[in-house]
């Protein structure tokens, strides 16, 4: 019983140290069955990240833009006056109904955007 653990020991050296001729495979996985890494390591490098944030509630937020080109959606209603045809009927008023997109400047402005609930963390 003890020659296995001497055994194992040795291996897991030889694996850690990279002497091994497995390569990579081989020494993580002699490493991962001799010394099973900690998992409180984790939450100590989580823990430490958190205590330097600070949680920003949401919120609506002027935001600069500048001056840009849209596609807007236009709508444009005549109306046709009613008329007597050649034959002398009558054909009263009738609106018709355009829709079409037209490319339009837009002037720089301010305009107010919501920014959602996040962690802010300086990254110093």
């Amino acid at each position: 019983m003890t020659t296995s653990i001497q055994v194992r020991r040795l291996l897991a050296g030889a694996a850690a140290s990279g002497l091994l001729a497995g390569g990579a495979a081989l020494g993580m996985s002699g490493t991962a069955v001799a010394a099973p890494t900690p998992t409180s390591a984790t939450s100590v490098v989580t823990s430490d990240h958190h205590d330097k944030c600070e949680w920003k509630k949401g919120h609506w937020e002027k935001k600069w833009v500048k001056g840009h080109w849209e596609k807007k959606w236009f709508h444009h209603d005549t109306w046709h006056k009613g008329h007597h045809d050649q034959n002398g009927n009558w054909h009263p008023g009738h609106w018709s109904h355009h829709h079409h997109f037209k490319w339009v400047y837009v002037p720089a402005h301010w305009e107010k955007v919501w920014v959602k609930a996040h962690w802010d963390c300086p990254h110093h």
